[in-house]
């Protein structure tokens, strides 16, 4: 008895690094906004702007329904799409923060620049709402007719 209670800590003991060091499965979520933004990457690449993000401010399309909706940033942080909050475009994020103090809009160019794609948490309302909620960020790199520029999409939690 005391052999086999032995042999399964020793398993435990040298399985649970491997364990903590697996990622755990993408959520549901997780999935759908990632092949959101690659979709919305493409359809910029190959429509250029114009056509693309008025395909994306299209309410109750895939792009633009409920709380998911497209952003589109040039390499400055000026906003070039955001259809659920409107009044955002044009304007400069460089210096904005978030509910939570983040430097969001930075955060964002700087995990575009160094690897092309990727996940950012931030605190923002929800449209429509004024108390900020958390939201998971996926953002990506795309050439914006000719220009390096970056579109994400997130989901609230």
């Amino acid at each position: 008895m005391a052999t086999r209670i032995s042999l399964a800590l020793l398993i435990v003991v040298c399985l649970a690094p491997l364990a903590a060091q697996r990622s755990p499965d993408a959520s549901a979520e997780e999935t759908r906004i990632k092949t959101l933004v690659t979709r919305a990457a493409a359809l910029v690449e190959r429509s250029g702007r114009d056509a693309a993000f008025r395909e994306f401010r299209t309410p109750k399309s895939d792009w633009f329904h409920d709380d998911t909706y497209l952003f589109a940033y040039d390499m400055d942080l000026n906003v070039l799409l955001n259809p659920a909050f409107p009044e955002r475009e044009g304007r400069n994020l460089a210096e904005h923060r978030d509910a939570a103090g983040k430097a969001v809009h930075e955060e964002i160019r700087a995990v575009v620049k160094a690897h092309s794609a990727g996940w950012v948490e931030t605190v923002i309302a929800r449209p429509g709402f004024s108390t900020p909620a958390k939201k998971r960020i996926y953002v990506m790199a795309v050439t914006i007719d000719g220009k390096p520029g970056i579109i994400g999409s997130g989901f609230y939690y």
